[in-house]
Order: C-alpha cells, then structure tokens, then sequence
C-alpha cells in the first residue's frame, strides 16, 4: 500500500488529485470554525451533555455542532435524502427504469431529486434544531426571525458541503461525501486523545483497560477489513458459441457475492431510530410541553415528559443491557432488509439467461434464482450477526474496562476502514491504467 501510495504521488495527474482533496479537507476544517452569530455557548454545552442524538450527529461533522457552526447539521442530510432515493428506486417502478435504462441522463436526474430532497430534509432537521435550541435558550435573540437566520445558515451549510462532495468526487478521488465523513471523524480523535492523557494526569483512568480497549479495537479494525473485503465467488460457465463456421468454447467466470452488502447503512439506521426517542423527549421538555399524563392501557402509568425522559435515561442509556440487545436486533433487521435491496437476485438469475451462461449443476431461470438466494442468505446472515455484534461491542468494553473518556465506535471503525480501502482501490486502479502497456508488442 505505502509503494501504491508513493508511486501514485509521483504521478502529475494523480498528485494534483490529491492536493485538491487535502484543499478540499482544509476548506472543511475551516467551515468548522464559522460559528452561528448570537448563541449562548455555555447553554449549548449543557444541552449537549443530555443529548446523544446530537453527540452522535457531532461526531460525524467533525465536531462542528459541537461549536453549532454553519455545518453544524453535516452530511447528514444528503446522506439520508441518498438512502431514501435508493429505496425509492426499488419501491416505485418510473425511479426504477430510469435508474437502469435512463443512461447518464437517468443518473443526472436522480441525482436532482437527491439534492432537492436534500434541501427538504436539511430544513425540516434545521428547522426542528433552531427551534428547540431557541426554546432551550440557546439564542440570544429567540424571535422568529433570528431562528429563520439560522434554518437559511444550517442549509447553506450542508448544501456547501455537498457541492463540496461532489467537487471531491469529479476533480480528486475517491467518494467526495464519504470522505467529507470520512475526515469529521478523523478529527474527531485528537479529542478524544486529549481527554484520556488528562484523565491520566489527574491519576482517574485505568492504563490496562485502555490497552487492552485499544487491542480489541485492533482486531476489530482487522476484522472489518476482512468482512469488508471478503467474497463469495459463485462459478458461471458460458455457453458454446457458434459464429460462422467457428465454435468459440464457454469462457468461465464467476459471480461475486460482498459478505457485507448493507455496509454502515444498517447500523446508521439502528442507531437512528434508537436515539430519536430521547431526542424528542427532550424537545418536549424545552418546549414547555410537558404532558401530565399518557394513557398506557389498563394500567394507567404516569408519564410526565421529564420523569419519562428519566426512566429513559436509566433503563434505556446506550450502556444499559435493554439498549444493546434492541441495538443488537435493529442491526440484524436492516442488515437482511437492506441486502435483500441491494442483491436484486431475480435480475441476476435473468440477465445470466439472457446471456446465456449458467452455473454448473443448476438448471437456469428459477433453480437459479433459490441458489443465489439460498447463498445469500448464509452469507448475509453471517455479516448481520456480526455488524450486531459489532454495534455492541464500543459500549460493552467501555463499561467492561471502565474506559470512559476515548470513544472508538464501531460506525466510525467501518466508515473510516471503508473509505480508505475504496480510495487506495482507486489509486490502484488509475496507476494500472497509466502502466498498462496493452496487447501490442513492440
């Protein structure tokens, strides 16, 4: 990888690639530190110590909600608008043709719909934020003006980092979002860093917990790339062709299978859906909406927001054992939902008709469409176990070995080791282009 690397700097068209991706980080660093104007920092500080909706959204910006600058909401939002397309292209047939048959013209339009759909979401999720935080006494000035200020910056915002994006993706290398996320996480880890050496100084932090937490993250990051990486490589044999008066023979090839189709998509939505419970609580509880009582059923519990934001917190804490085992079954869930969109097996089994080739032993069209499925759902259920495994494991070990101040999630793990491998793929894909010489001998 390091010999990849160096020669791919000594390459003129590679080398200014990747000088405009380290601009393009320099650019987002710098937008981290454009903070909004009128906030009352110290109440947006204790507001961030009970919200883990909001920690989890500043770690992936790179720490710019932490300081609420004008990409305080990040990616997130192009992020979600590009899953839901991606959905949509399944459920809804016009989406779906012309995300096949459209071309390049089919792409340009779905790629519209994302950033409009971006823009909706980035206001509703700007508009939620900059009303809670008024309410919560954020803002100096909480008139409705000031907050419209602040939905029109927050959007500007992630619209300015997704043009950044696809700047990245069209003039450096690499996937322009993903290594917008790729690089809020990275900076996020001095912080981290910074918080165990002090909790050392001060003689509260246990060294061999931290090493062996540092270890198993090792391993882990090792794992990742194995799964991440790793194949089935289901064998296809073409059919005997005859064009004139020649026969040409079958060509053998494969079908290959990723052990990890749903990526960090299923653990994005876990986490998602995990947390917007105790967010929306505490929006109730600034909002002055404090609903005395909530009819559960027969048995008529109590449920003022703040005391129920408070059971929430206890039992439901990302540390507690109800919290990782529903974590734990959410992962699982998507992981199948999400592969099962991804792997579209009837259309394998299809175009292997249509170009006449087969797998050997199995009978084309519907026996090869169940041996594909069958394959799939082993191997899918091998990658689902582990990324809920995988979810569980941060917080166990840090309640485990009492490592509390350097946090290594495993969101974070499967971005960061996701990205590099695609962007080093990359690299030695355009340094094969440049050095192939071709058939043609001299």
């Amino acid at each position: 990888m390091l010999d990849n690397l160096r020669a791919a700097l000594l390459v003129p068209d590679i080398r200014k690639r990747v000088g405009f991706v380290l601009f393009a980080f320099a650019a987002f660093v710098f937008m981290i530190h454009v903070q909004l104007p009128g906030v009352d920092q110290q109440k947006w500080a204790d507001l961030l110590k009970g919200g883990t909706f909001y920690n989890f959204l500043g770690f992936l910006s790179g720490g710019a909600l932490q300081k609420l600058s004008i990409i305080a909401m990040g990616i997130t939002p192009y992020i979600n608008a590009s899953i839901i397309m991606q959905l949509m292209t399944v459920v809804l047939p016009q989406l779906e043709d012309l995300a096949k048959k459209g071309g390049e013209e089919g792409r340009r339009r779905i790629s519209q719909y994302t950033r409009w759909l971006t823009i909706v979401l980035g206001i509703v999720q700007a508009t939620t934020m900059s009303i809670n935080m008024s309410r919560a006494g954020v803002f100096y000035d909480p008139s409705w003006q000031f907050i419209v200020f602040a939905v029109i910056a927050f959007v500007s915002g992630t619209l300015f980092l997704m043009w950044l994006g696809e700047q990245i993706t069209d003039k450096g290398i690499g996937n322009g979002v993903s290594l917008i996320i790729f690089i809020g996480i990275v900076l996020r880890y001095p912080t981290y860093v910074s918080q165990t050496l002090s909790a050392g100084a001060h003689g509260d932090f246990n060294y061999l917990g931290l090493f062996l937490y540092l270890a198993i993250a090792l391993f882990t990051i090792v794992s990742i790339i194995f799964m991440y990486q790793g194949q089935r490589r289901i064998p296809v044999q073409q059919a005997r062709r005859v064009v004139g008066r020649k026969m040409f023979a079958g060509r053998s090839s494969y079908i290959p299978l990723r052990l990890n189709n749903a990526g960090v998509i299923s653990i994005i939505f876990a986490i998602s859906i995990l947390l917007l419970p105790q967010q929306a609580i505490s929006w109730f509880q600034h909002s002055g909406v404090t609903p005395k009582y909530f009819n559960l059923g027969p048995i008529g519990i109590p449920a003022n927001a703040t005391a129920f934001s408070l059971d929430l917190n206890t039992y439901f804490s990302p540390n507690s054992a109800l919290y990782n085992l529903a974590y734990f079954v959410l992962v699982v869930m998507f992981t199948f939902f999400y592969s099962s969109i991804v792997v579209n097996v009837k259309d394998i089994a299809d175009n292997l008709k249509k170009s006449g080739s087969f797998i050997p032993g199995i009978r084309p069209g519907i026996p090869t469409e169940d041996y594909i499925k069958r394959i799939l759902l082993r191997i899918t259920t091998v990658a689902a176990l582990y990324l809920g495994l995988l979810a569980i494991l941060p917080s166990t070990l840090q309640k485990g070995l009492g490592v509390t101040t350097f946090y290594l999630g495993s969101t974070s793990l499967l971005i960061v080791v996701g990205v590099a491998l695609d962007t080093m793929t990359q690299i030695e894909a355009r340094l094969a282009m440049r050095d192939y010489k071709g058939f043609i001998k001299r």
